[in-house]
């Protein structure tokens, strides 16, 4: 008798066009005979939607025994997923209802096929690189997350700029004072930090990014540094102005002068289902909408 198969679906239930294509993703579960999982917390949106049994999450299936998560909703939705299923082996599938939507693999056009394909496992899996975020304060760890896109530290006061130190591998980079830094993975170069005026990184390229926000300083460029390197931020004591760090704009805690935010490539990366087996350049394209009427190609 074969293992019965789970596949957690998660949708942004404050969009109803997400919400409609959840329930039609359960039903398409359903008829395949697999009993659709939700998290406890999306549950009572899902069960006034869906008259079909519901598994949870926690409860009734365990994380482990997850095979594929589908997510329905913007960039912020996967990477709510991706927070719910921290320390699963299975990939993210992500259908897009938002605006951009990178690091979506399917539009909503494509909802019936895109289950079909999911059901036959007629998926690759890219693995993304993941930064391990820890702050401390006199030596003492204070706080610990992670960042799929992105670790920033902000000043807490629109007023007041905060004056950090910029540190790789042990050594001192800069001092100056600042809205902010943004420490990035390249999947993140695509988020905030394109936002910030740093470069785009193809995902296969395993680097890290340090982006400062509105720096004050004549050396502040975008730095771009190795996997393995330990990238710091140090909000300096004479810093009058708190910080707040900020992992993936999900997750936050309050910052104080003295603190060091640290931030590594995680032995854990983030597994996201691949319908399109296409180059990134192509993605790139789509998603901005960029010209490139004109190009005739290479020659034959």
């Amino acid at each position: 008798m074969s293992a019965k198969r789970h596949m957690l679906v998660v949708a942004h239930t404050g969009r109803e066009d997400a919400l409609r294509a959840a329930i039609t993703v359960c039903d398409q579960l359903s008829g395949a005979g697999l009993t659709p999982v939700v998290a406890p917390h999306q549950a009572p949106e899902f069960r006034s939607h869906f008259d079909g049994e519901l598994l949870l999450l926690g409860e009734d299936v365990a994380l482990a025994e997850v095979e594929l998560t589908i997510v329905l909703g913007g960039d912020g939705t996967i990477l709510g997923a991706a927070e719910l299923t921290r320390g699963s082996s299975a990939p993210l599938l992500g259908i897009n209802h938002g605006h951009v939507g990178f690091l979506a693999e399917s539009e909503k056009d494509d909802l019936s096929w895109t289950v079909q394909q999911a059901l036959g496992g007629e998926y690759d899996v890219d693995e993304r690189l993941v930064l391990d975020v820890a702050v401390t304060h006199g030596g003492e760890e204070v706080f610990r997350s992670f960042a799929l896109n992105e670790a920033t530290l902000e000043k807490a006061s629109r007023a007041r700029m905060i004056e950090v130190a910029l540190e790789v591998d042990g050594r001192p980079i800069s001092a100056f004072g600042a809205d902010g830094v943004v420490m990035s993975t390249p999947t993140g170069s695509t988020a905030y930090s394109f936002s910030a005026g740093g470069p785009i990184v193809w995902p296969g390229v395993e680097a890290l990014l340090m982006v400062p926000l509105s720096a004050h300083a004549l050396f502040a460029r975008p730095l771009v540094v190795g996997p393995d390197s330990v990238m710091v931020v140090e909000l300096l004591e004479r810093s009058s102005a708190h910080a707040v760090l900020w992992c993936d704009g999900r997750r936050s805690v309050e910052i104080r002068p003295g603190s060091r935010v640290q931030a590594t490539r995680s032995p854990h990366p983030i597994r996201l289902a691949r319908l399109h087996p296409g180059p990134f350049t192509d993605r790139l394209v789509n998603k901005f909408s960029l010209p490139v009427t004109g190009w005739r190609g290479p020659g034959e």
